[in-house]
């Protein structure tokens, strides 16, 4: 839709610009009238608008929604996009109609749509392929489909209805029968067919079984079989049933029914896509011909990551596991394998040989490369950043990636930081700008250093061991100074594409708060709590987290994801302590914290169409977090406390404005600080967002989104109307929950998600009183 802008002298009657508003509301209300797209219908034609399918027979219908998809999809045309009943893309259409350029042209051509009319419909075409769509799940007995029009002013719509008897069924199942070594194979597999006795004729079914059938001959050989080699045979009986028999076809390459052992396996680390004319001398190495780059690789670090062994029998799933093994290694630009037939060896028993050759091109050794970056927090800091990356690919010969980052960022807070009720003004916030430069390495090796052997020989991914290390320097002006240093050891591997573990037995971190200004050291010595939380900033940790995401599968129209972690601090470092004058524990003359932490995130998106492409769907997601401090610690460390509110959060807040459960503060002073003071020990946040694709590139949003964060121990410092100092309570958590909605707008160009959101708060923890304003959050790449 376009904006129109009037030039000229400005009328400052009042009755003027009532009969200005009405004349522009009659002018919009046409407008979104000629959108609807009914006066682009030519004369004696109507604007087809969609189709519904129906089924209807006398007997019970299995699979009714799975068929009735099935049938949608061979509706032909699709009518024109609707957006609330407007199609605006007839209008830009409209706009380009007799132009050869311009802005109407271009609008056209990006964003235009012809209106789809009612004479383009072929139902006869759509009828014949919905009834060949119903014999191939089983409906054999004459199906017929009607199609009668309904017609509604200037628009129309057609509903198919499909009437049907009951589906053939299978009677019997006859795999190969013959005495050979291929169908004695196929007739192995039998045990986890998909064709079952009395299951509906399903056409669908019988081409996965076939590539079922051929996936199982190649795990047990066969290179060359495929599934084109399969035919079926249908025999009709009486009572709507069917026998089917599984059959090898006639005219099979000999090679397809001989499976095939391997012979010689060759790796070769040096091959260029762009010199074969190299030739390298092999040395073998546990039975593999290697071909070595000794400055890069080390020949068991090749070898630990190839599953195709000589003298083994050929096995699809091991060449794939080879493949994704060794470019999971992160050194290899490219991996190929290819399979030659052994000639100068004789077949033995029926089966043949084949030479492998594994081919890998290497990436760069070595890289640098520097980036500047906005950084977006959900915090509200925003600022310029740098990055300045070193990648060693085999820095100990063994594929280890060695990592070293130079990081810096000057951030400044951004945001309304709310108003003093008696003067009215504009209310700082202490910490505003920070400025922050640290380095940090990290040595990721492609296999579990443990005392004990761990193979994952069934996995597609190379696990690793991680060793990290860091040091930054933060500066808040005006406020303080902190040193973090962290030093961890851990471990990361995949079970499957779905799956993901990181588990790390260290993770020592040690925050050191220095060269505080005055103003902050009164806020530390007003609130006890944030004191604890800061000066306790020895976290020697321990955690493991699992995540499993289907998201990875683009075509499923659901996907779901999960994410829980638990971390516990203190507990092995407790057994090596003692305690000092105040009674508290402590290692190396240093108190340490001690908590548990449980972190919990469920995410589900459903698409609302079946077409995979589609951005239109509901997200949904739900956030618990849980910490529970205990001896020497009365509150979580403040690096691990949570925070609510702000633009990935409950947007309808600010930054980290929401809690401890139903506290807010009511002077200056608590205000000008309550970006440190508003964190907690517990989360609780649940989002739902409809996500809508407008044009392209650009998609909408409807949002809800409700959280809040509370204290495990009481605050007195923090004082509440219920007396509960932000403590949390199960039995009114729920009714302390800020409550937020609005709408967004989404710029995604694949590689970058620009975001605009506007929420307004509907309810907030310490009820009446609060902000009545929307409040607008632009941030990069999706909530969640």
């Amino acid at each position: 839709m376009t904006q129109m802008q009037s030039r000229g002298a400005l009328i400052t009657s009042t009755q003027t610009g009532r009969t200005g508003l009405r004349l522009g509301l009659l002018l919009a209300g046409l407008w979104l009238a000629g959108c609807s797209g009914t006066r682009f219908v030519p004369e004696g034609d109507k604007l087809y608008t969609g189709s519904t399918v129906k089924l209807k027979s006398p007997y019970s219908i299995p699979r009714e929604a799975e068929i009735t998809t099935e049938l949608e999809s061979v509706i032909r045309p699709k009518p024109n996009a609707s957006i609330l009943g407007l199609r605006p893309k007839l209008y830009f259409w409209h706009m380009g109609q007799g132009k050869k350029k311009g802005l109407g042209k271009f609008l056209a051509d990006r964003y235009g749509e012809a209106p789809v009319l009612l004479s383009q419909v072929d139902t006869t075409k759509v009828k014949g392929l919905m009834i060949n769509r119903l014999y191939n799940n089983g409906y054999f007995a004459a199906p017929q489909v009607s199609s009668p029009v309904k017609a509604k002013g200037a628009t129309a719509t057609i509903d198919y209805t499909a009437n049907i008897q009951r589906p053939y069924t299978i009677k019997e199942i006859h795999f190969p029968e013959r005495d050979t070594l291929v169908d004695r194979d196929i007739r192995k597999t039998q045990a986890a067919s998909l064709l079952k006795v009395g299951d509906p004729y399903n056409l669908n079914t019988l081409i996965t079984e076939r590539t079922r059938i051929d996936d199982q001959m190649k795990q047990n050989g066969y290179y060359y079989f495929s599934p084109d080699y399969l035919l079926y045979e249908v025999d009709s009986t009486q009572h709507n049933q069917v026998n089917v028999f599984i059959k090898v076809k006639g005219s099979v390459p000999e090679n397809a029914v001989q499976p095939y052992v391997l012979n010689r396996v060759t790796l070769n680390t040096r091959y260029d896509l762009t010199d074969t004319t190299t030739r390298a001398q092999a040395i073998i190495y546990q039975k593999y011909r290697y071909v070595p780059d000794e400055k890069v690789f080390k020949a068991r670090a090749i070898t630990g990551a190839t599953f195709l062994y000589p003298d083994s029998l050929y096995r699809r799933r091991r060449h794939d596991q080879t493949l994704s093994r060794l470019m999971s290694l992160g050194t290899f630009k490219f991996v190929d394998i290819q399979f030659r037939p052994t000639r100068q060896k004789p077949d033995s028993l029926g089966y043949g040989f084949l030479n492998a050759y594994v081919r890998m091109t290497q990436l760069k050794k070595k890289s640098l490369r520097a980036e500047v970056q906005l950084v977006k927090k959900t915090s509200g800091f925003t600022g310029p950043g740098f990055t300045v990356q070193y990648r060693n690919r085999s820095a100990l010969r063994g594929a280890e990636q060695l990592l070293v980052n130079l990081v810096g960022a000057f951030e400044t807070r951004t945001g309304d930081t709310g108003t003093d009720p008696e003067t009215g003004e504009k209310l700082p916030v202490f910490g505003l700008t920070s400025y922050e430069l640290g380095v940090n390495a990290q040595l990721l090796v492609p296999r579990f250093i443990a005392p004990f052997d761990i193979k994952l020989r069934e996995s597609d991914f190379q696990p690793r061991t991680v060793f990290g290390a860091g040091y930054k320097y933060v500066t808040r002006q005006d406020f303080f100074r902190e040193d973090f240093f962290n030093l961890n050891y851990g471990y990361s591997w995949k079970t499957k594409i779905t799956n993901q573990h990181d588990f790390k037995p260290i993770d020592l971190q040690y925050i050191r708060l220095a060269d505080t200004t005055a103003t902050f050291g009164q806020l530390l010595q007003d609130r006890p709590f944030l004191a604890a939380s800061f000066r306790q900033q020895f976290i020697p940790a321990s955690s493991y987290m699992y995540t499993y995401n289907t998201q990875v599968y683009e075509q499923r129209r659901n996907q779901f994801y999960f994410n829980g972690g638990v971390e516990t601090s203190g507990f092995v470092a407790s057994l090596l302590s003692q305690r000092n004058a105040a009674g508290n524990k402590e290692v190396f003359g240093q108190e340490f914290s001690q908590y548990g932490k449980f972190d919990v995130e469920v995410r589900n998106y459903y698409r609302i169409t079946s077409d995979p492409k589609s951005g239109n769907k509901i997200a949904t997601r739900l956030l618990v977090g849980l910490g529970l401090p205990y001896g020497n610690s009365r509150v979580l460390p403040y690096l691990k406390q949570y925070g609510a509110g702000g633009p990935n959060s409950v947007r309808a807040f600010l930054p980290r404005e929401l809690g401890p459960g139903t506290y807010r503060p009511t002077n200056s002073a608590e205000k000008v600080t309550r970006f440190y003071d508003q964190v907690g020990d517990v989360r609780v946040e649940a989002n739902a967002e409809y996500r809508q694709d407008l044009f392209p590139y650009v998609k909408g949003a409807v949002f809800v989104d409700a959280g809040n964060v509370w204290l495990v121990n009481p605050d007195p410092t923090r004082s509440t109307p219920d007396g509960r100092n932000g403590q949390f309570q199960f039995n009114s958590f729920f009714k302390e929950l800020a409550v937020g909605a609005g709408v967004g707008l989404r710029v995604d160009i694949e590689f970058i998600v620009v975001r605009l959101d506007v929420a307004y708060p509907l309810r907030a923890p310490y009820g009446s009183g609060g902000s009545k304003s929307f409040v607008p959050n632009l941030a990069i790449g999706y909530p969640f």
